[in-house]
């Protein structure tokens, strides 16, 4: 199936975007080190299912641009999210998927803007507190290690070295044994400039060091830990290098809203919905029709 390639106005920024379908809208949201590409596989099926699914390549990411606030931390992502709801449909139904960054944009989203967002589905970064407890724990934080590294100002100059080896490293980590060469690819065409890059790096910055938050965006930096109101589907892969599985079971103890579940996939890592697609597919598209 052809990908419609658009962009749009929203939240003081030009989205680029993957799309397909009519219908109510689905907007997928993606996470690090990755693109908008991640959900080539779900858009078709989310088509199919009656939704108009959208994809934005998240701020920063090539093609969408740079921010002149250069604003990373992720309550402005749950932010984008709400907008670029707006921008897309208005005040009209739509759901919600993320999967890592998109994850928290999802909760927040969810969580500020409840009115907007029939269903969320999240996956890869579980909800509520449970990413505090998790810092708490010494086998999390090794893996962990890179967000630690990512404070420093090295981190622009050695991510893109060896045609972004770390990257490659990165997904052979989280995903073991999965073929991720498309997938880093298009990672290295949205980061290839250095400003990408710093706008990906600064991310973690932002959300990591409380000094480098916009104090207008508290309440949308508070939702992103909360469990959305909405029904809620949650997934991890048992195999994730990059969360435990330990602290997705705890997080998913958090979903109360009526209607929402969790389901621990086994013998697959962080990014489940490209290494078994018709499964996590069908999981997601089940779940978010009515």
């Amino acid at each position: 199936m052809d990908f419609e390639r658009g962009s749009v106005s929203a939240n003081g920024l030009e989205f680029a975007y993957l799309a397909v379908g009519e219908g109510p809208l689905a907007l997928c949201l993606h996470g690090f080190p990755d693109t908008a590409w991640t959900w080539r596989h779900l858009l078709p099926e989310l088509a199919r299912a009656g939704y108009r699914a959208v994809a934005p390549f998240t701020r920063g990411y090539a093609p969408t641009a740079v921010p002149a606030d250069n604003r990373y931390q992720s309550g402005v992502l749950a932010l984008d999210a709400c907008e670029l709801h707006q921008a897309l449909a208005g005040d009209a139904d739509a759901v919600l998927v993320g999967h890592d960054w998109g994850a928290l944009a999802a909760y927040g989203a969810a969580c500020l803007q409840p009115e907007r967002w029939r269903r969320v589905v999240a996956a890869a970064v579980p909800p509520g507190a449970s990413m505090a407890q998790a810092f708490m724990s010494f086998d999390q934080l090794r893996r962990s290690w890179y967000m630690f590294f990512f404070l420093a100002d090295l981190a622009e100059m050695v991510v893109p070295l060896n045609d972004c080896e770390f990257m490659v490293r990165l997904w052979q980590d989280w995903s073991p044994g999965y073929g991720c060469a498309e997938d880093v690819a298009h990672v290295r065409a949205a980061l290839a400039e250095p400003a990408n890059m710093a706008a990906a790096i600064a991310y973690y910055r932002d959300s990591l060091q409380v000094s480098r938050q916009d104090p207008t965006l508290s309440a949308a930096q508070a939702a992103t830990l909360q469990v959305p109101p909405q029904p809620t589907l949650y997934l991890h892969g048992a195999e994730d290098g990059c969360i435990s599985v330990e602290f997705a079971r705890i997080g998913a103890g958090y979903l109360d809203s009526e209607g929402s579940r969790y389901e621990i996939l086994e013998d697959v890592g962080h990014f489940l919905h490209l290494e078994r697609p018709d499964e996590v597919n069908r999981l997601m598209v089940d779940f978010l029709t009515p």
